[in-house]
């Protein structure tokens, strides 16, 4: 095991590793339930009517007289009784027809321990050193400074930024931050000079999330090289997936690459 994999163990031990605050929030479930009205019919006129029939059959009809004309008998014709035909079925419209959706494709795990081989590329190179304490402030300053001496000259990037870390003690670190580049840049400034990134056999390790919460990622690195019993090199790598200077911390994701002795 390396010493610089061992000075992030003991910084770890050492209590150094910032914990972590877990924001839980819930909410509350509201629910209204409605009462059900009732509907009453109304009862048809026809249907008392045929109630009375009886009861007027039953009086006597009063004896013709003489001088009256016999009326002539009405017949009543039955009303006829309104069938109700189920109304036909409605049948669903093709426009509103409801299309499973597609399914989303499955998030696999990010690699971890993965065997890659690094290609060296043409990279502008800040040295610097750091604390602990302010190191990721003091990264994302060593990528400004290199960032505003390339786009004054109109120089584009032609990779991701990396950090190479080149040596590591309790304290803090010293370090090479490094911005792939296609052409030379005219000139350069303090500290700075050309170079080619790290080349040859490694790991690769994904990260995401702060800066701070690394100390957990390196930490399972340093499991995973002695489980294997694999030796590394006194030096390690992280690649910025996304854009440092434009990503809100806790959003990063950072490849870590360990070279392999």
């Amino acid at each position: 095991m390396t010493y610089l994999l061992e000075d992030v163990r003991r910084r770890t031990v050492l209590g150094l590793r910032r914990p972590g605050i877990m924001i839980f929030s819930d909410g509350d479930n509201w629910m209204t339930f409605i009462p059900r009205k009732t509907l009453i019919a109304l009862i048809p006129v026809t249907a008392i009517w045929l109630g009375m029939a009886p009861a007027l059959a039953q009086q006597p009809t009063p004896a013709p007289s003489a001088s009256a004309s016999p009326a002539p008998a009405v017949t009543a014709s039955p009303t006829p009784a309104a069938s109700a035909s189920p109304a036909p079925a409605a049948s669903p419209s093709p426009s509103l027809a409801q299309t499973p959706a597609p399914a989303s494709p499955v998030q696999t795990a990010d690699p971890f321990g993965e065997p890659i081989t690094l290609e060296g590329k043409k990279v502008v190179v800040a040295k610097g050193q750091a604390n602990w304490d302010s190191a990721f402030d003091t990264l994302i300053d060593s990528f400004k400074t290199i960032n505003a001496l390339l786009d004054k000259q109109g120089v584009k990037h032609a990779g991701n930024l990396m950090i190479v870390y080149t040596s590591t003690d309790d304290t803090g670190f010293t370090y090479l931050a490094e911005i792939p580049v296609e052409q030379d840049p005219k000139t350069l400034g303090k500290d700075m000079s050309m170079g080619k990134s790290p080349e040859g056999k490694a790991l690769k390790f994904v990260h995401r999330g702060s800066y701070d919460n690394m100390d957990n990622t390196y930490e399972a690195i340093t499991n995973h090289l002695d489980d294997k019993k694999l030796e590394a090199k006194d030096t390690f790598i992280e690649e910025y997936i996304t854009d440092p200077l434009k990503t809100a911390e806790d959003k990063l994701v950072i490849n870590v690459y360990v070279p392999l002795k």
